[in-house]
């Protein structure tokens, strides 16, 4: 386990908005071990599933999304304690019962769910993961699935938005 003190920044780029530094011995300790995706926790809480990201000339970073900002009541410039551990999950974030369930159902999603790139497969999950209630994350998984299944395979996020706005 690594820790260190960062300061929430901003690049203030259209791709890029809020992270934390990693120091690079760090990240490049983790990189090196294969270690890309890591349980990132925020002055003590439970933890998060994040990705050490390149920014260039020897800078890395984790994404510091608004819900993590919300929850944790950060602004830019707030000083956070961080402690990083590799993520030896499947995906690379947990994944929901209902999720699991639907993959485990459905055999040709499963097939074309286990193609997706790594970072596809955590945004779907992401899709389902975000709803609190369990009805509507079986709902979501459903149609994530129908999807998946309708367009052999590809993801058009245009179309998925559209039936996952829809519902059932």
């Amino acid at each position: 386990m690594a820790q260190f003190t960062a300061l929430l920044e901003n690049f203030n780029t259209r791709l890029w908005s809020f992270h934390v530094k990693v120091p690079v011995a760090i990240a490049l300790e983790y990189l090196a071990n294969d270690h890309k995706r890591v349980i990132v926790s925020i002055n003590g809480d439970d933890g998060h599933h994040m990705g050490i990201m390149p920014a260039g000339d020897d800078v890395y970073f984790l994404n510091m999304n608004a819900d993590i900002r919300k929850k944790h009541k950060l602004e830019e410039g707030s000083q956070l304690e961080i402690s990083l551990k590799p993520d030896t999950s499947k995906y690379g974030m947990p994944i929901s019962e209902e999720f699991e369930a639907v993959l485990e159902a459905d055999e040709m999603f499963s097939d074309y769910f286990d193609k997706l790139p790594p970072g596809k497969k955590r945004n779907l999950i992401y899709i389902v993961n975000k709803v609190k209630n369990s009805d509507k994350r079986i709902e979501k998984s459903l149609i994530i699935a129908e999807h998946l299944n309708h367009f052999n395979g590809k993801i058009d996020f245009k179309a998925l938005n559209a039936a996952l706005k829809r519902g059932r």
